[in-house]
């Protein structure tokens, strides 16, 4: 089943239950897909496409966490929070920094890396060997800690 028609069946769940809130949050993120469709001029998209939509809405949400806090408003900061949990729910696990660390090595093996300047030629390979399960802010300095 792709991830699309499990959010379509998600949906269907979630309105037939009444779940206002969980209804809310997947008719968003219909959206956000029908959106990057149109965007991109295609039909149907991809996993790959739609798990890169999803950690989008996930940042987003993410971001938004701290202002509300920090702006006196933690029943908005809860609602995030709520709505960051079950954007995850649709997400492949992350790596952890152990695995990202030895993918990052094993790259630079590959490529024979051993300056700051290959910066770039590492990270590109690496993300690509992540698969998208990795954050790239831990990817990159992992790769600058390493290279250093």
């Amino acid at each position: 089943m792709s991830l699309l028609s499990q959010l379509d069946n998600d949906l269907k769940s979630a309105m037939i239950a009444r779940n206002s809130e969980l209804t809310d949050l997947l008719r968003l993120l219909k959206a956000a897909l029908k959106n990057e469709m149109i965007g991109l001029k295609k039909q149907d998209l991809t996993d790959e496409e739609v798990f890169k939509v999803l950690k989008r809405e996930a940042k987003k949400r993410e971001d938004s966490i701290p202002l509300f806090t920090s702006g006196n408003r933690p029943e908005l900061a809860a609602k995030e929070q709520a709505e960051l949990a079950l954007i995850k729910k649709y997400l492949p696990a992350e790596l952890s920094e152990d695995k990202i660390r030895e993918i990052v090595e094993s790259v630079i093996a590959e490529l024979g890396a051993s300056s700051p300047s290959q910066f770039g030629l590492v990270m590109k390979a690496a993300m690509a060997k992540a698969g998208g399960q990795a954050d790239g802010g831990v990817v990159s300095r992992v790769v600058k800690e390493i290279l250093k």
